[in-house]
């Protein structure tokens, strides 16, 4: 027999063992209550009583009056945004720029 199948026998007798401990354990707790209520020594079980649901009150009427609304007045408000001056150039600019209005294309 290889280790896997002995340790699967091994756990099925653990559970095996563990259910009849449980079933055991149920019946005697079972028993334990049939001879308490034979001799008297039973705790009386608490009187069933009848609750009473009340009704809730009935909700007043509200009535709410919202004055009439006039429409407000728009008003347009137009930035007018100045264009970004250009950047300055620097010497070597300028002299590139001159070289190309005068033909000189490299």
């Amino acid at each position: 027999m290889s280790e896997e199948q002995a340790s699967f026998f091994g756990q099925l007798k653990n559970q095996i063992i563990a259910g009849v401990g449980v079933a055991i354990t149920a019946a005697g707790a079972t028993f334990m209550d049939a001879i308490k209520v034979q001799l008297g020594l039973a705790e009386p079980e608490p009187e069933q009583t009848e609750e009473v649901i009340q009704q809730p009150a009935e909700q007043p009427n509200i009535t709410i009056n919202i004055p009439e609304q006039k429409p407000v007045e728009k008003t347009v408000i137009v930035k007018e945004v100045a264009k970004p001056a250009p950047p300055k150039k620097t010497k070597e600019e300028k002299e590139t720029e001159a070289r190309k209005d005068a033909g000189f294309d490299w």
